[in-house]
């Protein structure tokens, strides 16, 4: 298959779940939102994985929409994190934690913001144009060898490449994890997020064998991203409690500690040194 076809497969398909759990969404459903975020996530990697083939004119735009999309998203799934959070410390009776209610209304306050912004011309746009570039846009038809070399060249030989050179760009970026700052293990956090959604986007097309040690690394890149994304909720959980507080609501969230964070930390040492045993094949 080669590479333009497989990104017309793989994206549309994640654009298809933002258009499917968008009603969903509207209704307030926490787990279709979820899900949302997912194919959003899918989707931005998938164009980042094809970067060099589908850098055209209109790309620029089309990433701008998507991020803002991301941006009110995560916005509403952050308040809906920390309300699950709290209500687990009283779950028969969340309504007598201090603050809850106010915390209920602002996260219903939220979904009604999110609301007008899925119902909107903006986002009714943002579908439609990534459909249509998705489908036949500039990239398609830029003239020239290299061009058409790179729409050509087989899938499982370019991902093969492509997913081998940011495995070793992510084992660099994990050397020094346990001195890592917040924000530069949020960043790591994503890169692996980025490698493990490409590996699943091709494991749902293929079973050629050169894609084979690739899949393998999926499981230990999931493992790495889930404990690195227990720290980082842990810090945006603190964060959003500080933010909260100024606007009068004073929620109990409390942090993680100090053992359990060497413990994360920990597993995902483990789990990139897994990555790395992999040696995945030569860039």
């Amino acid at each position: 298959m080669p590479c333009d076809t497989a990104f017309r497969i793989i994206a549309r398909r994640h654009l298809g779940t933002l258009s499917v759990r968008q009603e969903a969404t509207l209704r307030g459903d926490p787990d279709a939102l979820h899900e949302m975020r997912v194919a959003l996530t899918h989707l931005r990697a998938t164009i980042r994985l094809f970067s060099p083939m589908v850098d055209d004119a209109v790309k620029p735009r089309i990433w701008s929409e998507l991020k803002w999309l991301n941006g009110a998203l995560g916005a509403v799934r952050d308040l809906d994190v920390a309300k699950k959070r709290i209500a687990a410390a009283n779950p028969e009776r969340p309504q007598a934690i201090p603050h809850f209610v106010s915390l209920d209304k602002k996260c219903a306050e939220g979904h009604r913001q999110l609301a007008q912004s899925l119902r909107s011309e903006r986002f009714q746009r943002l579908i439609a144009r990534t459909s249509q570039w998705i489908a036949s846009g500039p990239w398609s038809t830029i003239a020239g060898k290299p061009a058409a070399k790179r729409r050509a060249v087989p899938v499982t030989v370019y991902g093969a490449r492509k997913l081998a050179r940011w495995q070793k760009k992510l084992l660099r970026k994990c050397r020094k994890l346990r001195d890592m700052k917040a924000r530069k293990r949020h960043r790591l956090r994503i890169f692996t997020k980025r490698l493990a959604c490409s590996i699943e986007s091709f494991a749902d097309l293929f079973e050629d064998k050169a894609l084979a040690k690739q899949k393998k690394a999926l499981k230990p890149l999931r493992k790495a991203q889930r404990s690195l994304g227990q720290l980082n909720d842990d810090v945006r959980g603190q964060a959003l409690a500080l933010s909260l507080r100024k606007s009068g609501i004073a929620i109990p969230l409390h942090g993680l500690g100090d053992k359990r964070k060497k413990r994360l930390l920990r597993r995902a040492k483990k789990a990139y040194r897994k990555v790395a045993a992999l040696k995945l094949a030569k860039a």
